[in-house]
């Protein structure tokens, strides 16, 4: 006969430092847990003080309250008769470690070994790795947490937890991404239940990634893999998009939502048990996950994994970061400076988006929904009925026009700002701009002029760099008094709209439209926008899975003119080709010469060894060049793997010699070599072949950093 057990894990929404916040939403779960029958709760990682603290994990204050929000667990009625494991970070023996505690009185305490050290996560700055694989020694219990359990000393390492009925061992996020990964082990040892606590973040694309992780940790061995994530925007660019789970023998059983604005989501599973035997260092309880009596207990079946496509994830996940940053920021809504191109455009709709959500959440009887938006529109009776409205109240849009600008586009931004409801300004800036040019004309005397009107080229560019400046002085102007304008109360966050091509070229103005306080798509490519506006007219996304709703995010007069994907004039290349170079630039990790040496071979069908050499030396002029932008650009969802974000993702210079004189001779040696019918002397032959050399070391050095950096979290 089998033994069923009901385990549960959860997605939470958790902010970094919100200790009571995160206390109470830790308590929801452990409660909806055991009112399914679940004795056993798995948690995110760090659930306790918030995965984002970054440099507060330093601060004495962080680990004191985490302690103190422990204590006001182990003492609460809820988590009795059930184990609950959470993440907090814990200092032993004067190092900081992040933690798994587990209780019903403190059984275990499991720190992680294997740390997120790449890209956007910082780790190993404020954590150590527990390193001693298969070894604990004891961990002296605060005085304060004794008062509680009555215990002193509890383990502390790598160490399982060992039930009457089943064994139950922990690895943490960036673990499962590893070649080593502790579940391996664990599961020759005869471990049955295998936890992951995840703080892990949204990408395009990368869902298919995680879940394929978790299904092939029980595929070879057998068992069963819980998975927690934190779930929304917990203070920085990132968007963590849940996705917990139960998987068993390969196969998903229970799936949470990817996007939701619910701060709580728990997923249960009742599945059998087999006899295990453990070696590892084990915790014994005497206490059991099973009942005698559950012949009858139906369990789970094994379930498809419906994946959203790029465009629903655009559409989705930046609207939930939106709505989290919005109500957490104490502000009343967003303003936009809508031009009626693909990149405004899209921000508006990703808004427009957000307002959906959040009228869907409230008809499904979300409280915590309803009362931040009471809270941010300023009205306790207010119950938004249709997105429509509820972007009339939260959602400002202005046309900045001047005398260059199109009837064309004013006419598109009016359009869209009526299909989607926003509260809609036309302002002309020439007023502006003449003031401005009547200060510089009155300080030196000289009259700048367009090169239409005979102006240079210098000229041309400072008076467009003004026209965009002033656009964002008046975007904050606006943001800050258009709703005293109109006797309500509150300020607007300024939105920004530069996708994450044109913020790796450069192409854009330094504290123009693109500065602003948070930009939706910044971490969007070009052509994935497109995708996306295309998909969002006439089209109906899901919104959440395994959900009996499906919402309409069609917008049929939205007319856009998006061609296919065509030369950029200033940036030399298409949009569609600045995204293989970005991926080639970052992912792998290619300077100017190793990218043209993947490159010759990757366009061979579309172009000569020389005019890739042109289109790598033109993009690396263009990005040494314009990488100061970057020191200051908008804070930006974080989206592309390829990022060029300087603030934590993406660390380099800021200052070039753009020239790049040894890298692009050697780029031009090559050209040499594969250029046809070249006769050059012997001596000059044996030093080009060397360079042949060079390049096969490199391609081979680069390959290998491909592989040991692999996606964490």
């Amino acid at each position: 006969m089998g033994r069923k057990v009901t385990v549960a894990t959860c997605s939470l929404n958790q902010w970094a430092l919100d200790f009571d916040g995160n206390l109470q939403r830790i308590l929801t779960s452990i409660e909806v847990a055991k009112s399914r029958g679940a004795k056993y709760r798995l948690g995110p990682e760090l659930e306790v003080s918030g995965y984002g603290c970054a440099d507060h994990f330093y601060e004495s204050d962080t680990l004191l309250h985490s302690l103190q929000v422990l204590k006001k667990l182990l003492e609460s009625p809820v988590t009795q008769d059930i184990i609950c494991d959470v993440g907090m970070p814990i200092m032993h023996h004067n190092v900081r470690y992040n933690c798994r505690v587990v209780f019903l009185r403190i059984l275990l305490i499991r720190p992680k070994m294997q740390m997120a050290n790449y890209g956007n996560y910082r780790e190993l700055r404020w954590f150590s790795p527990w390193s001693r694989s298969r070894q604990v020694e004891e961990y002296f219990l605060p005085r304060m947490i004794q008062e509680v359990t009555g215990q002193e000393t509890v383990p502390f390492g790598d160490c399982v937890l060992s039930t009457k009925d089943t064994c139950i061992g922990s690895e943490m996020c960036a673990e499962l991404w590893n070649p080593r990964s502790p579940h391996i082990d664990m599961s020759l040892d005869g471990v049955e239940i295998f936890t992951n606590s995840s703080a892990s973040h949204h990408e395009l694309r990368k869902a298919d990634q995680r879940v394929s992780l978790v299904k092939s940790a029980t595929t070879k061995s057998g068992g069963i893999y819980l998975y927690a994530n934190q779930r929304g925007c917990d203070g920085d660019r990132l968007y963590y998009d849940g996705c917990c789970m139960v998987a068993i023998n390969g196969d998903i059983v229970a799936q949470g939502a990817q996007f939701s604005l619910d701060d709580v989501e728990v997923v249960t599973a009742t599945l059998d048990l087999e006899d295990p035997q453990p070696e590892h260092s084990q915790t014994r309880l005497d206490f059991s996950l099973s009942s005698g009596d559950d012949v009858f207990l139906p369990t789970h079946q094994p379930i498809t994994w419906q994946f959203h496509t790029p465009e629903e994830e655009i559409s989705l996940g930046p609207a939930c970061w939106l709505w989290d940053y919005l109500r957490r920021s104490g502000q009343a809504g967003f303003l936009l400076p809508l031009s009626g191109g693909v990149d405004s455009s899209s921000t508006a709709c990703i808004v427009h988006s957000m307002c959906v959500l959040v009228c869907q959440a409230v008809q499904d009887g979300n409280v915590q929904v309803l009362r931040d938006v009471r809270r941010v529109v300023g009205d306790e009776a207010y119950c938004p009925q249709r997105p429509k409205e509820l972007c009339g109240r939260v959602f400002t849009t202005c046309y900045m026009a001047s005398e260059n600008s199109s009837e064309g586009t004013r006419g598109r931004a009016k359009d869209l700002a009526a299909q989607i409801g926003s509260a809609h300004l036309n302002i002309n800036i020439d007023l502006a701009v003449k003031g401005m040019l009547g200060v510089f004309s009155m300080v030196t005397g000289k009259l700048p002029q367009f090169r239409a009107s005979g102006g240079s080229v210098r000229e041309n560019l400072a008076l467009q760099n003004v026209q965009a400046r002033i656009r964002m002085v008046l975007a904050y102007l606006f943001a800050q008094l258009s709703l005293w304008a109109r006797g309500k109360p509150g300020g607007l966050l300024v939105l920004g709209s530069a996708n994450v091509d044109e913020s790796l070229t450069g192409y854009f103005t330094k504290y123009d439209c693109s500065s602003a306080d948070v930009n939706p798509i910044g971490g969007i490519s070009k052509t994935d926008l497109k995708s996306f506006l295309l998909s969002f007219c006439f089209h109906v996304f899901p919104l959440f899975l395994f959900s009996t709703h499906v919402l309409s995010f069609s917008l049929p007069v939205l007319d856009l003119p998006i061609p296919p994907d065509p030369l950029q004039a200033d940036m030399g290349m298409t949009y569609s080709e600045l995204s293989v170079i970005g991926r080639l630039r970052k992912i792998s990790k290619c300077g100017p010469y190793s990218m043209f040496c993947k490159l010759i071979h990757m366009w061979k069908e579309a172009f000569s060894p020389s005019e890739v050499a042109q289109k790598v030396k033109h993009f690396f002029r263009m990005y040494s060049v314009n990488r100061h932008k970057m020191t200051t650009v908008t804070p930006s969802y974080h989206a592309e793997s390829y990022s060029p974000d300087d603030n934590r993702f993406d660390l380099r210079p800021f200052l070039y010699n753009t020239r790049w004189t040894w890298q692009f001779r050697c780029i031009d040696n090559e050209v040499v070599i594969n250029a046809e019918g070249v006769n050059l002397p012997a001596k000059k032959k044996t030093n080009l072949h060397l360079n042949k050399s060079v390049q096969s070391h490199l391609q081979c050095f680069s390959s290998n950093k491909v592989k040991k950096n692999l996606p964490v979290g």
